[in-house]
């Protein structure tokens, strides 16, 4: 769990950071790499919080 908190904090900087010189340049670029960082951040952790649903549901036999 801590990996996962690590990744979504790096990915905060990363969007940050994108976020921020795209500010500043104004190269649509960074825009898209920020946007491209979005869209794989929610569907990783979409991803996650369906195998934590699957885990939860499935039925362990001999538990």
């Amino acid at each position: 769990m801590w990996l996962l908190r690590l990744l979504a904090v790096v990915l905060g900087i990363a969007l940050s950071c994108a976020g921020l010189l795209y500010l500043l340049t104004r190269n649509p670029l960074y825009l898209a790499v920020a946007w491209r960082l979005l869209v794989w951040g929610v569907i990783f952790a979409l991803m996650v919080f369906a195998l934590l649903f699957v885990e939860r549901l499935a039925i362990i036999p001999g538990w």
